[in-house]
């Protein structure tokens, strides 16, 4: 389903520099047996990333996950603290 007409992201997209995207998430998915397209991909990593906002809502109400999950400087903040654990040589899984 598309955005209704005029509807406007006030902080514009999140953008990863070298990481993959939605399509190409779920063609490897696809290409290891699982079978997904790229809205699939995007669904799974959002509730994932709502998952991660949950607590963050705890401490700012009048937030919900949902909005904070789909905020790219979030999602950036997310990336940013993952690349800094692996690039600091932390396993972090």
């Amino acid at each position: 389903m598309s955005m209704p007409k005029g509807h406007k992201f006030n902080h514009g997209y999140a953008t990863s520099e070298g990481g993959m995207g939605y399509r190409e998430i779920a063609e490897k998915c696809s290409s290891d047996g699982h079978r997904m397209n790229h809205a699939t991909a995007r669904n799974y990593f959002l509730r994932a990333m709502e998952k991660l906002a949950e607590p963050i809502c705890e401490l700012f109400p009048g937030k919900k996950p949902g909005q904070v999950a789909k905020d790219p400087r979030f999602q950036r903040a997310v990336a940013d603290l993952i690349e800094e654990e692996v690039h600091d040589g932390k396993n972090i899984f």
